[in-house]
């Protein structure tokens, strides 16, 4: 039992994995969304929901992450898991966001992930590897979060990081 049940579970990347690719489209223009673009960048991918309660308290957090640090080198990227569009789009009317939002009604971008709750996001160096990897928002998780995307944003293309822990 125990065996089946992990079986079932969606294949988790972890920290040192690279960035996966996925297929959302990009909301508001006629495009898909091309995480591997963002490459030299710190990329922030933020799995969301229109039902999730902490989603709405990250979202303002998320877009004074993205006017500190987007003239810095951040790409923040949500990426809406809603089934309907129309549900996302009504969120982002309550919620609205000043970062890049993608919509993936199909799943394929949390089973590349492994999402397993929301929000859940994944930052991202400029190599295009997974450092950190956080499921929920509380109010107490800015500070942390926000340190890590300082150090990596000091970091050079070709540093030899060291992982950050969960």
């Amino acid at each position: 039992l125990v065996g089946s049940a992990q079986a079932a579970e969606p294949s988790r990347v972890r920290i040192g994995d690279p960035l996966p690719a996925c297929l959302a489209s990009v909301m508001n223009a006629d495009k898909r969304l091309d995480l591997a673009a963002h490459r030299s960048r710190v990329l922030y991918v933020d799995f969301w929901a229109s039902w999730c309660a902490p989603c709405a308290k990250a979202f303002p957090y998320l877009n004074r992450l993205d006017a500190e640090f987007r003239q810095r080198g951040l790409t923040i990227v949500g990426i809406s898991v809603d089934e309907r569009l129309a549900d996302a789009e009504h969120f982002l009317k309550r919620f609205p966001a000043r970062f890049e939002t993608a919509h993936d009604g199909t799943g394929s971008c949390p089973r590349a992930y492994g999402v397993i709750g929301m929000p859940s996001s994944y930052l991202i160096d400029r190599r295009g590897k997974i450092r950190a990897i956080h499921i929920g928002f509380r109010d107490g998780d800015a500070v942390q979060r926000t340190q890590e995307i300082e150090r990596l944003l000091l970091e050079t293309e070709d540093a030899g990081a060291t992982e950050m822990k969960r």
